[in-house]
């Protein structure tokens, strides 16, 4: 690992434990860090790694991290260390084996989401900024959904298009301008939300329950989880069908506020990967205006 000396002796300052004999592997762990295994004598950490310059982005993983040790179904890895040396920014989590699911596991997961999803706040947003994938992601409080939404999510997205994708952002706005006639009233709980929740960000243990890691949390529309969760694949309709159970799907959930909150991460995408999810966005987009236009 690169400037390991100075984040092994900033892992011992921060945990108390010697890793001076650790023996250090590269294991997957996202696009974005380096991820690493350090097996010491009494301990296994999972150590990510980036540049100096991303340590706030650490920084905000793992207070994410903390906020969703509030589940009491789900196991969230514990956050052991986290900070920066001159070269690099480190996180350090304990390390947890990751196993294929037995064949409850996905409705465990759903229940569990649910009942993480009952955990609320007065207001929607969070106490920080944090990310989306590399992209900063605005958690500024306020009371009212429809604003958080459209000013914390889709204009600051919108906006960041605005140069090299003009056509997309300019029709995107005019969704911003009908957004409340949109979703009309829905103003829903403030649930504790994962924020990135796609297969990837999921896992289980050995004991078969649910492991949630790589969050963007905040305070916001349990939907925004499901949404996500349907846009990519790779969650079984197991998971799904235990989900809405316990928290029966509206009405207007799939015609409206689905794509709507997929939209989100559809622009994102374009930031982060460029034209190819341009189209994908723009259906979206004309989509969501032929609904205000039919209402």
């Amino acid at each position: 690992m690169r400037d390991w000396p100075a984040i092994r002796a900033a892992l011992e300052h921060q945990t108390g434990a010697s890793l001076t004999d650790a023996h250090v592997q590269p294991v997957g762990g996202g696009d974005v860090s380096d991820s690493f295994c350090v097996d010491a004598k009494r301990r296994r950490l999972f150590v990510k790694r980036e540049p100096a310059s991303n340590a706030d982005r650490l920084h905000a993983e793992a207070a994410g991290l903390d906020e969703l040790r509030q589940a009491a179904q789900i196991r969230v890895p514990e956050v052991l260390a986290v900070g920066a040396t001159e070269a690099s920014a480190y996180l350090a989590l304990e390390y947890v084996d990751l196993c294929l699911p037995d064949e409850d596991g996905p409705a465990r997961l759903g229940d569990a989401l649910a009942e993480m999803h009952d955990i609320v706040s007065p207001t929607y947003g969070w106490r920080r900024d944090n990310y989306i994938g590399m992209n900063p992601q605005s958690n500024h409080v306020t009371g009212d959904w429809v604003e958080f939404f459209r000013e914390n999510r889709l204009r600051v997205m919108v906006d960041a298009l605005a140069m090299e994708f003009p056509t997309l952002a300019a029709r995107s706005d005019r969704l911003l301008t009908s957004l409340r006639g949109l979703v009309c009233d829905h103003q829903p709980e403030a649930a504790l939300v994962h924020g990135d929740l796609w297969a990837g960000n999921v896992g289980f243990d050995y004991r078969g329950t649910p492991v949630l890691f790589d969050p963007a949390v905040y305070y916001g529309d349990r939907e925004t989880d499901l949404a996500l969760a349907e846009l990519f694949g790779g969650f079984s309709p197991l998971f799904f069908e235990a989900y809405w159970r316990a928290w029966p799907m509206p009405s207007d959930y799939r015609r409206v506020r689905r794509p709507l909150y997929q939209l989100y991460h559809l622009l994102n995408h374009v930031r982060h990967f460029g034209a190819g999810f341009v189209d994908r966005s723009r259906v979206v987009v004309d989509g969501l205006l032929a609904e205000i236009a039919d209402g």
